[in-house]
């Protein structure tokens, strides 16, 4: 069954229609978090440090970029459903 967005939300349909999303932090929180214990464990106390230091700048960048991307699908959206040319 497909989940329109003209459709009246339930919160059903809004949990299935926000899971990929919820599951794709899950996974990349989880990565992290494992990718740190590797890191600590097998490499040393120097690159973990390292690897604190970069990973908020990275996802800061990742941030920005899911932002731009947000902004610029609901634009195009906004158009197309207008149904003006650009």
């Amino acid at each position: 069954m497909r989940i329109q967005l003209s459709d009246h939300f339930t919160y059903g349909k809004l949990i299935r229609f926000v899971l990929p999303t919820i599951i794709t932090m899950i996974f990349t929180s989880v990565y992290s978090i494992v990718d740190g214990l590797f890191v600590s464990n097998f490499v040393g106390k120097t690159s973990f440090a390292a690897l604190n230091l970069i990973f908020p700048l990275l996802m800061m960048l990742g941030a920005i970029g899911f932002m731009i991307g947000s902004g610029g699908s609901a634009i195009i959206g906004k158009t197309l459903g207008e149904k003006s040319k650009i």
